[in-house]
């Protein structure tokens, strides 16, 4: 699978898992293994507010772009981030800045 992103300034937070061709997306579940190889499946078509564009399986692989939540002043990283290509079930590592941290730790 491979997940492009369309970084947007947002305060909420966006967790992700695979589990071959399911997302979770913030605990919404949501099945792409229906899309055949060569199809797209518009983004109208999906009932979550954080993919945006079509879902598509290029020789065999998902295609999919998530909106990445971003807080103020972003690193290049998470403003422009490269998709990633994901290959193993769990937990999905998102670009993300780490948070800052306050005081004299």
């Amino acid at each position: 699978m491979i997940i492009s992103f369309s970084p947007q300034r947002r305060d909420d937070t966006l967790v992700v898992s695979k589990s071959d061709d399911v997302l979770t997306i913030n605990g919404d579940v949501i099945d792409l293994s229906v899309i055949p190889d060569g199809a797209t499946l518009p983004a109208s078509a999906i009932d979550n507010e954080w993919i945006v564009g079509n879902v598509d399986r290029i020789d065999g692989i998902l295609q999919v772009t998530l909106i990445l939540p971003h807080g103020r002043n972003p690193s290049r990283a998470v403003a422009f981030p490269d998709p990633i290509t994901v290959t193993e079930d769990g937990l999905i590592e998102l670009p993300a800045d780490k948070e800052p941290t306050h005081g004299n730790d």
